[in-house]
């Protein structure tokens, strides 16, 4: 019994590291932006709590942030199908 049919991901064959590059990107790019979103509204939402005069440049500063965060998912998701489909 060779070390292949004990071990199945030894079979990986560069197409396969390719497409596992492409998901590992995509995952990771992808996650990382929900979190900061995450942090972003939640921190928002904390200094409207006690400033609520303050809420027009919270709002603003908050939109602006979340939309930074999105367009790095948006490099990832790019990133991931350069992966997969050109190289």
């Amino acid at each position: 019994m060779d070390l292949i049919n004990l071990f199945p991901l030894l079979a990986i064959d560069n197409l396969g590291l390719k497409y596992l590059a492409a998901g590992l990107a995509m995952a990771f790019g992808g996650a990382v932006p929900a979190l900061a979103i995450g942090m972003l509204t939640g921190k928002a939402m904390e200094a409207l709590g006690r400033n609520p005069e303050a809420q027009p440049v919270i709002t603003t500063n908050m939109i602006l942030g979340i939309a930074f965060a999105e367009a790095i998912a948006i490099y990832s998701l790019v990133v991931a199908v350069m992966i997969g489909f050109v190289f």
